[in-house]
């Protein structure tokens, strides 16, 4: 373990990218042979650094008020197993037009770090949470 943590790793990507929309963080923090199994992300290398760095913009353009707040968490050598919240408002489009309405999802999320760089992860952000706060679901009725 490097004088970078995992949990100190895992904070920035949330804060410091997924908040601010800035996909550099990736280059910063990720190893260029990153394995990200997360839904809808996952892949290995330059294909999962590619789709970290689209969804980084594509929830802060959805969300630009989004605050990242790591709730719990558990560290064990290289690895962090964290219980996050990202809170914010729908004003970006998002399977649609932008609804306004509040947004407070759960995160789980497993990051596991060498040499101060992510080289795994994990993450279960609660979708249907996502797609009940910001009206998707009410248009399905």
């Amino acid at each position: 373990m490097t004088t970078t943590s995992a949990y100190d790793v895992l904070e920035r990507i949330l804060v410091e990218g997924f908040a601010t929309g800035d996909d550099g963080i990736v280059d910063k923090v990720c190893a260029p042979d990153l394995v990200e199994h997360q839904f809808g992300l996952a892949g290995t290398g330059e294909e999962a650094r590619t789709r970290l760095r689209a969804a980084i913009r594509e929830v802060h353009a959805m969300m630009p008020d989004v605050v990242y707040t790591i709730e719990d968490s558990v560290t064990v050598g290289d690895t962090v197993w964290a219980r996050a919240r990202a809170r914010g408002t729908a004003t970006g489009s998002f399977f649609g037009p932008p609804s306004g309405r509040p947004v407070d999802i759960a995160l789980f999320e497993v990051a596991r770090v060498r040499d101060g760089l992510l080289v795994e992860h994990w993450g279960c952000p609660d979708r249907f949470a996502l797609l009940a706060q910001t009206g998707v679901l009410d248009q399905l009725r």
